[in-house]
């Protein structure tokens, strides 16, 4: 009897140290990220959304600077308007010239800054912009991106995956490139050509949805649910086993 009630306390314990395990371990948090809609195909032209969440409890995010991949030039970064912010597109001199469409392009958009605008506790923001044409030579393309918050917190998501290593702590938002389909000048989506021009682009009111555009969430806030549903499930699997092992013990 005694050999009987000690296993069922020991399935108790173990059950319940299981569930407890993955209930309190903390989860992962979610960072800034980017991802087209549709496709976006080598040597193409694509909308992303840069998707940025705040998960603090008492602080806003009041800005976000995106650099764009130097090692990769992108002759074209045109934002979308988002109501209530303000975007800045930065240009930078070229090493090496680019070739458009037959013209030589000496300098490209290197960075764009949102400001003016807030980001709520609990909530996120999606950026909209159309990129081209995206290099045919890569498989990706990494933006390393700077989030400030209104209690001047800067998080900066600049950290680049190393294949075979763990994600890390503030990972730089990357975007796939799909193989280009025919003549590889045109993505899933689509966007225009034309250079952006660097200047202040005001929000309208015309946008109200920009937010609500889906683009793919983020894996660290389902990974999160996941475990933490999974560790209920086991702790009250090890909890019904106890108690029957106690009641057949007796």
């Amino acid at each position: 009897m005694r050999l009987h009630l000690s296993r069922g306390r020991a399935a108790l314990t173990a059950g319940l140290a299981a569930g407890g395990v993955l209930l309190l371990a903390p989860p992962a948090l979610a960072h800034v990220s980017v991802s087209p809609e549709g496709t976006a195909q080598q040597g193409g032209y694509a909308t992303v959304n840069f998707k940025v969440p705040n998960e603090r409890d008492d602080s806003s995010t009041i800005k976000l600077e995106v650099t764009l991949p130097a090692d990769h030039p992108l002759s074209s970064a045109m934002p979308q308007p988002v109501p209530g912010w303000d975007v800045k597109v930065e240009k930078a001199k070229l090493a090496k010239p680019l070739e458009v469409h037959g013209n030589k392009i000496t300098e490209a958009p290197s960075r764009i800054t949102w400001s003016g605008g807030k980001i709520e506790p609990g909530t996120f923001q999606q950026f909209p912009v159309s990129l081209g044409a995206l290099p045919e030579d890569t498989d990706e393309l990494v933006f390393k991106a700077v989030q400030t918050y209104d209690d001047n917190e800067v998080v900066r998501w600049i950290e680049v995956q190393q294949e075979g290593a763990e994600e890390p702590e503030n990972p730089a938002p990357v975007l796939a490139l799909s193989p280009a389909e025919g003549d590889g000048h045109h993505g899933g989506t689509t966007g225009s050509p034309a250079a952006a021009t660097g200047s202040d682009a005001k929000s309208d009111a015309g946008h109200d949805d920009t937010a609500a555009a889906s683009s793919g969430g983020d894996g660290s806030d389902t990974l999160a649910r996941t475990l933490g549903v999974a560790g209920i499930v086991i702790g009250a699997a090890g909890l019904a086993f106890g108690i029957l092992s106690r009641r057949k013990s007796a």
